[in-house]
């Protein structure tokens, strides 16, 4: 038998769901034509070093041509760019699936768009409020119904028993046009020619009684239809719902039932109750982002321009006698205060309970004012409205920002949405809850059967969201938290929930990092959802470093051995238990060969401090917390315990407004002292270093500048007279005009993403042909900017100008980086160790505080160690590193630790434990520590 037959035989015998992903010869940036086999329906975990080429092989190589399969299918518009969207660099693919990016992209800078709308759950809560929603009456708190002959004649036979006399009525109609004796005589002409006097029961005849029109009060009378008792026979229900038929068609669809000598009950065919008329529930009138659902006064913001109240009340803690109400503490208006403790008397106001424990009762008369008491909200449209007095103006300025909707309340839709209540919550309400109470009260709607038959699909869809948000790790989330306030790891994590919401079978993913931003924990939840995905009949292919996941994997690929073009090789392929004897830094780091050591001593610091004192954003439960100077600070704690709100918006914040150079919102405290310790603050976040492809790590840290000058100092640049602006893409002289430096050129594409083309002109030099013929050491401009970091350094071994620049990139871990890429392809962990590396360069000096959000994030055991020198060399130099961060690695180097929890969201918020890794371990409540104790 030939090789040919055994090979269409084995492939006879293997089916489309056995056969796995092949590549063979990969080439993609720094691979080196490398074959890789990943097993179908199975979770493969890529690891390495950071820059060895995992993000190039999943998703520039496997993902990629899996992307560009399912544009071939497209239509003839879209396929025209086909032949110029770039096919990865491999020799043969083989197998792969449709295939789904679950990215670390914040997901939408969308100010309309919150986690219930990203997930759809609201969308499906909208309808069920259409379905099965009651609207309540704001008056009487009853349910608004529309009325019928048949329930009419229900309610009576529930309400009263047999052999009831009563008469069936309907109001005289409005006479503005026409007089009430037109009216009247309008009724005679019907055949209505009786008028019932609602309080006596006298009736008046219109044929026989001298009637004067203007003795009749119409308010008082009622047009009579029919004299009736109460019987249960088919001939008396008969006759009942004609004469109820005939007053609900005589009074515009209203009618009444007077009970002889009792009391009258009126009907309406309308959706009315208490003399309001309501819409009836749609989905439309749920929607904040449709004008027909969106409150009118904010336009389904939330909030308007007007009076902050965190500044009106600085301290949540004081109470109103003791001055919680600032613009009333001065001796101008303090006379406001005297009338509010007066009305206080008169309606034993508890004034002497701190603001925040007050009910929602005595806020309202705060702000809204009673009696001679003016109210907060009145008194400032005083103030603004004498706005032309400057002293007035500065007054009203102070305590400007963005509050709640006086409208809506902050929920964002019309006032009638928030009439219609399930289970006696409206959808404002609902949406207000974190996913974990939200997953309860959806799991425990008591319904009726009717309602459990109408709503059984859109609560299937609604729990099915909710459950698997709450299996990745985002309990403490709101539904209406806004998607732009959202980490990269939790919008990641809510991708990888839709997807499982979605149940797509037959599916290649490929995940980036899904374990940034989760506490050790919720790893195990997270790994469980990823299985889950893969034996519903998905192949999962998960980029990650972190040691639980690469246990979990069914099969692990180590790219390595190092980075950059050190990198790009297949140093292992196969289990978890051979990966542990493997001669592979991955290999040598879990199985405990190689190791981060735990430091020797702690550092002692300066014994200086920065307290914050009452910190109450968010889900901060007043907290006080004291962050010691010339340290290395980990905040610490499990995801959503308010570790962000604390140190971001809360101290950052706090010590920018001090140093004068904030201008966004300020996370609520009491007061924070101790910054006279320092000159300086840093936040090294994971923003882009550049929102524009014309930014990249040679501009950022000032190397190009040295790299212009040397080019433009050469013999031949001197011969055509070039400047070092020749040598930059940015400004016209030397760079493609076609393409304006770009080296790409970007074609709208209808109704998809834009696609990005190499430039024809200047095939992606960004480069004039005349100015790429100036060569250094035998490399044109365009060659340099193709350079790694670490070639580079080799490259300009002379110039100290640009090597002291690049070298500090090389110390964070960033060797790898070329010095022209562009800054927006930079992960959110290789932007932030470039600023690190940027002032890593220029470190001595003042003494600064240095604010690091997870810096581990895309790192490689080997480059913590690195990044971790970095951090001690800040130290050393006196200046103070504050980190949140879950990495035990980074946690057990640390000086000083503050752990918050214990739990997320409404369960956080307090301080568990502070001082030494050591000590954290002991602490018994926090997981932190328990973690710890395992790594120590």
């Amino acid at each position: 038998m030939s090789q040919t037959e055994t090979i269409s035989d084995k492939d006879q015998s293997q089916t489309d769901e056995d056969r796995p992903i092949i590549v063979k010869g990969a080439r993609v940036h720094n691979l080196k034509e490398i074959d890789v086999e990943i097993p179908r329906n199975k979770m493969t975990v890529i690891t390495g070093v950071s820059g060895s080429g995992k993000s190039s092989l999943a998703f520039d190589t496997i993902y990629a041509e899996g992307q560009r399969r399912y544009v071939e299918s497209l239509s003839s518009y879209a396929r025209q760019f086909l032949e110029r969207m770039d096919k990865p660099d491999v020799d043969f693919m083989q197998g792969i699936s449709p295939a789904m990016a679950i990215q670390q992209k914040t997901a939408s800078s969308n100010p309309r768009s919150t986690v219930g709308t990203t997930t759809e759950i609201y969308d499906y809560m909208r309808l069920l409020y259409a379905r099965i929603g009651r609207t309540i009456s704001p008056k009487s708190g009853k349910e608004v119904h529309k009325d019928s002959t048949k329930t009419v004649i229900e309610e009576l036979h529930h309400q009263f028993d047999e052999d009831t006399k009563f008469y069936v009525l309907f109001s005289i109609p409005e006479h503005e046009e026409k007089g009430l004796e037109d009216e009247l005589r309008v009724l005679k002409e019907k055949g209505y020619p009786r008028l019932l006097h609602i309080e006596d029961e006298s009736i008046l005849d219109l044929t026989t009684d001298d009637v004067d029109p203007d003795n009749i009060d119409a308010d008082n009378y009622r047009v009579l239809v029919d004299r009736l008792i109460l019987k249960d026979d088919e001939d008396t229900r008969t006759r009942i719902a004609g004469s109820l038929e005939t007053a609900f068609q005589e009074g515009s669809g209203r009618c009444s039932v007077k009970i002889r000598d009792g009391k009258e009950l009126n009907f309406s065919e309308r959706f009315e109750r208490d003399g309001m008329e309501f819409t009836e529930p749609k989905p439309q009138m749920f929607s904040f982002n449709n004008p027909f659902g969106a409150c009118d006064k904010c336009e389904g913001f939330g909030k308007v321009s007007g009076i902050d109240e965190n500044l009106v009340i600085p301290d949540p803690e004081e109470t109103i006698r003791n001055g919680a109400i600032a613009p009333y503490s001065g001796e101008k208006f303090s006379r406001h205060l005297r009338d509010l403790i007066k009305v206080s008397a008169r309606y034993s106001l508890p004034i002497d309970t701190p603001y925040q424990e007050l009910d929602d009762e005595v806020k309202e008369i705060i702000w809204e004012g009673k009696d001679e008491y003016i109210g907060i909200r009145p008194f400032f449209d005083e103030v603004k409205s004498q706005s032309y007095k400057v002293h007035m103006r500065v007054f009203y300025s102070r305590y400007r920002g963005y509050s709640r909707c006086p409208d809506c309340k902050g929920y964002r839709v019309r006032k009638d949405a928030l009439y219609v209540k399930v289970n006696e919550k409206h959808i404002g309400e609902v949406a207000e809850m974190t996913i974990g109470h939200a997953r309860d009260f959806f799991e425990n709607l008591e319904l009726t059967e009717f309602e459990k038959e109408v709503a059984e699909q859109v609560l299937f869809e609604i729990r099915k969201r909710l459950k698997y948000l709450d299996e990745v790790g985002l309990s403490y989330l709101t539904l209406n938290r806004l998607a732009k306030t959202l980490s990269g790891g939790e919008s990641q994590r809510i991708s990888l929930a839709n997807s499982l919401g979605s149940s797509l079978i037959g599916s290649l993913y490929v995940l980036d990092e899904p374990t940034i931003g989760l506490h050790p924990r919720d790893n195990d939840r997270l790994i469980n959802i990823l299985k889950s995905l893969r034996d519903i009949g998905n192949t999962v292919l998960v980029v990650e470093h972190d040691p639980e996941m690469i246990k979990a994997a069914d099969n692990i690929i180590d790219i390595g051995p190092f980075a950059g073009v050190h990198g790009g090789e297949v140093v292992y392929s196969g289990s978890y238990n051979n990966l542990l004897e493997a001669n592979t830094l991955t290999g040598k780091y879990i199985s405990g060969r190689k190791e981060i050591p735990v430091p020797e001593k702690r550092r002692k610091g300066s014994g200086k401090v920065i307290k914050l004192e009452g910190a109450m954003e968010h889900n901060l439960k007043s907290l006080d917390v004291e962050f010691p100077l010339e340290k290395l600070i980990c905040v610490t704690g499990v995801s959503g315990s308010g570790k962000s709100t604390l140190v971001h918006d809360t101290l950052y914040a706090a010590i920018q407004n001090q140093m004068g150079t904030y201008k966004d919102e300020i996370g609520h405290h009491r007061k924070i002292t101790g910054t006279n310790y320092i000159d300086s603050v840093e936040m090294v976040d994971q923003s882009p270093i550049g929102r524009s492809s014309r930014s990249n790590p040679a501009t950022y840290t000032k190397a190009f500048d040295g790299i212009r000058d040397l080019f433009s100092n050469t013999r031949q640049s001197k011969i055509m007279g070039y400047e070092p602006g020749h040598f930059s893409f940015n400004v016209p002289g030397g760079r493609c005009e076609a393409c304006q430096g770009e080296g790409i050129q970007k074609i709208e594409m209808q109704f998809m993403a834009d696609i990005e083309l190499t430039c024809e002109e200047c095939g992606g030099k960004r480069y004039r042909k005349d100015v790429l013929q100036v060569k250094y050491r035998g490399k044109n401009i365009h060659d340099v900017l193709n350079m790694s970091v670490s070639e580079a350094i080799e490259f300009f071994v002379d110039e100290d100008r640009i090597t002291n620049k690049l070298q500090t990139l090389e110390d964070v871990g960033l060797g790898y980086l070329k010095l022209g890429q562009s800054a927006p392809t930079l992960s959110g962990g290789e932007a932030q160790r470039v600023k690190l590396a940027k002032f890593l360069s220029k470190s001595a000096g003042d003494s600064t505080l240095y604010f690091f959000d997870e810096p581990t994030t895309g790192l490689h055991y080997e480059d913590i160690a690195k990044l971790l020198d970095s951090f001690n060399e800040l130290v050393n130099n006196g200046h103070t590193v504050i980190i949140i961060e879950h990495n035990l690695d980074v946690i057990k180097s640390a000086d000083h630790i503050i752990d918050i929890g214990p739990e997320g969201g409404f369960a956080g918020g307090k301080v568990v434990a502070t001082g030494t890794p050591e000590e954290i371990t002991e602490a018994e409540e926090s997981y932190t520590g328990k973690y710890l104790s395992e790594v120590l």
